[in-house]
């Protein structure tokens, strides 16, 4: 079982040591390569995702990353951005499919900016998809002015795009989840505004008569977000595009307390994947030893079960973070009164602790 270490910048670093002290006490056979990514590999090889590093993602059964990004590299153009390198990754390997599930474990449903009897219980899987939508969408670009009166730009626009086979793809992830599931999928489009999303609409409802064990309903994304804090336990399984699905899953993960509880899982056609918390590089507490290990552990936990097939193993970990939670440690994202606030580094350690015992 070969897994590649990305641990990127900011606190990615932190929080991948952790997730890796937790991998190496379960004693199984994980053969581990660390490389860089994002902002530390521009600092080294003057590109965020260098040809060495995604040779050994390509090679690697499984991806753990941790995330990349500072303020810092925000002047540089585009394509030599730290977050350029995730996009890489999920294009070059084919990472079309997003898990991000939200769940509000009890001992944190006082965390959550919800009251108790909202989120109490909560379980959402959001599936999003990764590759099309208006982040890879073409033709894109600035233009100047036509009459040559300004130096800068005057115009800049991105083309929202989806293909057939895409949503197709995504839709049928959707409803094969749903089937482990409670058998509910919501699809959430923008088809009363735009185009691209009436086709995804479409295709949605075509390929759910393969599926008519599960339930379905379309929902504009505008309504989804108030949704989501008005009455959040409504969805189950909730499938949507790249950017719609961007921000519904940061909506979703204040729900269960803290961004920092949040992992995610993004998979290709061969259930090769990219594990990685949902949270970003963070860069203004890296380095504090405070950030919240617990969506990296869990991301590792989603790793061992989609990928390595090491069910037993993942459902060890997420036990072991319940025990932790149910100890009373918090880092400070989730500490409340009556709990024991603890750095990055004790975390993990707690959490190792849980596994031996």
């Amino acid at each position: 079982m070969k897994i590649a270490i990305l641990p990127g910048d900011g606190i990615g670093t932190e929080i991948v040591a952790e997730a890796v002290k937790v991998l190496n006490v379960l004693d199984m056979k994980f053969e581990m390569e660390t490389a860089l990514v994002g902002g530390a590999a521009y600092d080294a090889h003057g590109h965020p995702l260098p040809d060495s590093t995604l040779k050994l993602a390509k090679e690697a059964d499984a991806i753990l990353f941790g995330a990349v990004g500072d303020w810092k590299y925000d002047t540089l153009d585009r394509p030599l951005r730290p977050e350029q390198a995730i996009l890489g990754l999920r294009k070059n390997l084919g990472l079309f499919a997003n898990f991000r599930p939200a769940i509000c474990y009890k001992e944190l449903v006082n965390a959550s900016s919800l009251k108790p009897e909202l989120v109490a219980g909560l379980d959402i899987l959001i599936i999003r998809e990764l590759t099309g939508d208006i982040y890879f969408g073409q033709p894109r670009g600035r233009r100047v002015s036509p009459d040559g009166a300004f130096a800068g730009a005057e115009e800049a626009f991105d083309t929202m795009r989806y293909t057939r086979p895409e949503v197709e793809r995504i839709a049928r992830v959707a409803f094969e989840a749903a089937r482990k599931r409670s058998k509910r999928v919501t699809s959430v489009d923008k088809a009363n505004v735009l185009e691209t999303f009436q086709f995804w609409k479409d295709i949605v409802t075509e390929v759910h008569k393969d599926y008519p064990d599960v339930a379905l309903d379309h929902m504009y994304v505008d309504n989804a977000a108030m949704q989501l804090v008005k009455e959040p336990k409504r969805f189950d399984v909730v499938v949507t595009g790249n950017m719609f699905g961007d921000i519904l899953s940061d909506e979703a993960s204040m729900l269960t307390g803290s961004i920092g509880m949040l992992p995610s899982a993004s998979l290709n056609a061969s259930s090769q994947g990219l594990y990685e918390p949902s949270h970003g590089s963070a860069p203004d507490i890296a380095g504090k030893g405070i950030a919240n290990p617990l969506a990296t552990i869990l991301s590792a936990a989603m790793m061992l079960r989609f990928s390595l097939n090491q069910e037993a193993a993942a459902l060890r970990i997420e036990e072991a973070v319940k025990t932790v939670l149910a100890q009373g440690f918090r880092t400070g994202d989730i500490y409340s009164d009556g709990t024991t606030k603890v750095s990055t580094a004790q975390m993990g350690e707690a959490v190792v602790k849980a596994l031996r015992s």
